[in-house]
C-alpha cells in the first residue's frame, strides 16, 4: 500500500514543483538555481563516496560506491542542455555506482545558451578520451545518462565511430531526448514534468546555427550502424516516449541490439526516485545488469 502512495506523491511533487520550473518563462540562470534545490530530494546511497576532478580540463564528479570494481560509467546528466550538474544527480550516479559496482564519472559539461552545439560533444568526447589516456581499456567504460544526456551519450558513440576512435562497451539510456525536432512528441493523458514550449525553446537555444535534424543533435537522425548495444528506460507518462520507441527502432534498423522498457504510470527520468520508489530501484539494478553484461576483461 505504501507504493502506490509514494508513487503517487512523487508524481504530485514533479507536477506542482518541477513542472513549472521547467518552463521557457523562466529565466534560465533560475531555473538552474531552482532546479538545483529540486534534486535535493534524491540522495544517493550511504556509503557513497564523491570527489570533484578535472579531466582535459573538464570539471567531473567521481562517485564510488564501497563495492566499486573496475568498470567506469560515463554518465552524462540530463536538463535539456541547459540546466543540471554532475551535483544534481549525485542521487541517480550514487545508486548507479552501487548497482552496477562501477566508478561513475560526470563531466560538468558547457551548457547552452552559452555554449551551444557541439560544445557538450567536445566535453563529452574529451572526458571519454582522457579517461582511456589514464589506462581504462574502452571496453572497460560503458556510457549512460539521461534525457539530453542519454541523447548526448549517443551522439557521442556515433562521433567516435566516425573518428574511428574505439567505442564503449554500452549504452544505458534513460528516458533519451531524441529528436530536438519536437516533429513526433507523444502526447500522455498527464504529463508531470516536461512542457512542450521548455524544450521547443532548449532545442532553439542548444542547436544554435546547426539545423535541429543534425544527426549529432537529433540522434534518431542518425546512423546507428556499429555502435554498442543499448538499454532504454522511458516512462509512459512522457512526451519523450515516442522518442524512445523511435530510437529503438533505429537501432534495430541498423543492426544494433537494442532492448525498449516502458515503465507504466512513470514520469520522465523516474530513475532519480531510486532508494524510495521501489520501481525506480529496480530500473536502476536492471540498468546496472546490462552494464555489467557488456563490460569485457
Amino acid at each position: 500500500m505504501f507504493q502506490p502512495l509514494l508513487e503517487a506523491g512523487l508524481r504530485q511533487t514533479m507536477s506542482r514543483l518541477v513542472r513549472p520550473i521547467l518552463s521557457p518563462r523562466v529565466p534560465v540562470a533560475l531555473q538552474r538555481r531552482l532546479i538545483r534545490q529540486a534534486y535535493r530530494s534524491s540522495t544517493p546511497p550511504r556509503g557513497c563516496r564523491f570527489e570533484h576532478d578535472t579531466l582535459a580540463d573538464i570539471p567531473v564528479l567521481r562517485t564510488r560506491a564501497s563495492n566499486a570494481g573496475t568498470g567506469i560509467v560515463l554518465y552524462l546528466h540530463g536538463g535539456a542542455f541547459m540546466i543540471g550538474s554532475p551535483d544534481t544527480h549525485r542521487g541517480l550516479t550514487g545508486h548507479l555506482a552501487k548497482a552496477s559496482e562501477c566508478e561513475i564519472v560526470t563531466p560538468d559539461y558547457r551548457l547552452a545558451p552559452e555554449h551551444p552545439f557541439p560544445a557538450a560533444l567536445e566535453d563529452a568526447h574529451d572526458v571519454y578520451l582522457a579517461l582511456i589516456a589514464e589506462g581504462v581499456a574502452p571496453e572497460q567504460i560503458a556510457l549512460a545518462g539521461d534525457s539530453a544526456g542519454a541523447g548526448l551519450c549517443v551522439a557521442l558513440a556515433m562521433h567516435l565511430r566516425d573518428r574511428g576512435e574505439p567505442l564503449p562497451a554500452s549504452l544505458t539510456l534513460f528516458s533519451p531526448w531524441a529528436d530536438l525536432t519536437q516533429k513526433q512528441l507523444y502526447s500522455p493523458e498527464r504529463e508531470p514534468v516536461i512542457q512542450q514550449a521548455w524544450t521547443d525553446k532548449a532545442a532553439r537555444l542548444y542547436a544554435g546555427a546547426e539545423a535541429l535534424d543534425h544527426p549529432l543533435i537529433s540522434i534518431v537522425y542518425g546512423d546507428f550502424r556499429s555502435l554498442p548495444p543499448m538499454l532504454i528506460q522511458v516512462g509512459s507518462e512522457e512526451i519523450l516516449l515516442n522518442d524512445a520507441v523511435r530510437l529503438k527502432d533505429a537501432a534495430e534498423r541498423d543492426g544494433v541490439l537494442a532492448r525498449l522498457e516502458i515503465y507504466n504510470s512513470l514520469w520522465h527520468v523516474f530513475q532519480v526516485h531510486a532508494g524510495q520508489l521501489d520501481r525506480a530501484t529496480d530500473a536502476i539494478r536492471t540498468a546496472a545488469d546490462h552494464i555489467r553484461s557488456h563490460l569485457k576483461g
